[in-house]
């Protein structure tokens, strides 16, 4: 079974399975306080760490997140020099009910106005991102509690406590959250001892990253329809969309944005600066009779690949669940992950998924306390 597939089970077209299945897809892990009194070390600060740690704020545990880069948010990132709203670098969609705001934030006392407009089938932010989110919102209760440039080489579970180690430090903890991308597992980057079995080393090593792209191209005149979008993939390779990136946004700007993950990307992620502009006007020249490139005013690009603690879009859509539940798995009651490609076999890689996964992390670690 596939993402697709869980998306029409949680009601957007609805398939007929098994109810346990249903309800295993599209449960939401609730937070039951526990006696858990020892330290939690989370590694990455991407959607999924910054959520953990914030619900370890909540319960009151002790925790540390270690960056490898000197900046949270992974693949939430947004420009704000290019337009005269956030420009999306990565996530850009709500891809879930505009509730999923309160479910991430978890406190009734907390009151959120966040301004959404819909883009069939999900939302999109108005003037806003989900990185303005999580830096309202999540990051400033954890932001003390945050180490960049700490890139971590190796844990240790096989003692009492657990070892972390970073080039320059050693750190203790009692559970440790994996929530770095997944290509970085893949990679071998963090060497775990004892190492993984050998079921999870197999559901690492068989999990298709998608590579990742963005482009926006500002015109000094808008030649295109409102709202427009025009999608250019077979959809078992990935997926490419030109699209109206002002929807909503009560913009003075005129621009289109590009975005691509999978085998699509790859015609783009490996040319300069200078050919990504020649291929992209041609592409637009050609949707709406030579007109992009006479109105181009400017461009940026976002190559996720090249991201050194990235290093690619996210997983699959066409990933089997399965798979998907067993990378989720904690180990030895020691390891936990969280994030977009581990989530229990429930949709993935979006950024509502990679919150929840969190959530069901830390709850395991409370039931288990």
């Amino acid at each position: 079974m596939t993402r697709k597939e869980f998306l029409k089970i949680c009601g957007i077209l609805g398939i007929g399975i098994p109810a346990q299945e249903i309800l295993s897809a599209c449960k939401t892990e609730e937070l039951i306080p526990g006696n858990f009194k020892g330290k939690v070390v989370i590694i990455g600060a991407g959607a999924g760490g910054l959520s953990a740690g914030y619900f370890l704020k909540q319960q009151g545990i002790d925790f540390e997140i270690l960056e490898a880069s000197i900046i949270p948010g992974g693949r939430i990132r947004i420009n704000t020099d290019f337009a005269d709203f956030p420009i999306p670098l990565g996530a850009e969609w709500i891809e879930t009910k505009t509730s999923i705001f309160s479910e991430i934030v978890n406190d009734s006392s907390v009151k959120s106005d966040i301004k959404t407009v819909s883009d069939s089938p999900d939302y999109k932010f108005v003037n806003y991102s989900w990185y303005n989110f999580f830096d309202d919102y999540i990051i400033p209760s954890v932001a003390d509690k945050i180490t960049y440039n700490s890139q971590v080489k190796s844990v240790d579970y096989t003692g009492e406590q657990i070892s972390i180690k970073t080039i320059n430090k050693e750190y203790k903890a009692d559970k440790v959250v994996v929530s770095v991308p997944l290509k970085i597992l893949k990679a071998g980057d963090i060497n775990f001892i004892p190492a993984f079995p050998k079921d999870k080393l197999d559901a690492i090593k068989s999990s298709e990253i998608w590579d990742g792209f963005k482009a926006f191209f500002e015109f000094s005149e808008q030649f295109y329809e409102d709202e427009f979008e025009t999608n250019i993939y077979d959809a078992n390779d990935g997926q490419k969309i030109y699209y109206d990136a002002t929807l909503g946004q009560q913009s003075s700007q005129n621009i289109i944005g590009l975005f691509t993950v999978g085998k699509p990307a790859g015609d783009f992620i490996s040319h300069s600066e200078s050919s990504l502009k020649e291929i992209i006007l041609k592409e637009l020249d050609g949707m709406f009779s030579n007109k992009a490139t006479p109105n181009y005013k400017k461009h940026i690009t976002q190559n996720w690949n090249k991201e050194p603690f990235i290093r690619g879009g996210y997983m699959s859509d066409y990933a089997d669940w399965k798979t998907v539940k067993k990378l989720s798995e904690s180990l030895r009651d020691k390891i936990y992950f969280a994030g977009g490609a581990y989530t229990d076999g429930e949709d993935w890689v979006s950024v509502h998924t990679a919150s929840r996964s969190a959530k069901a992390a830390i709850s395991e670690i409370l039931k288990l306390s």
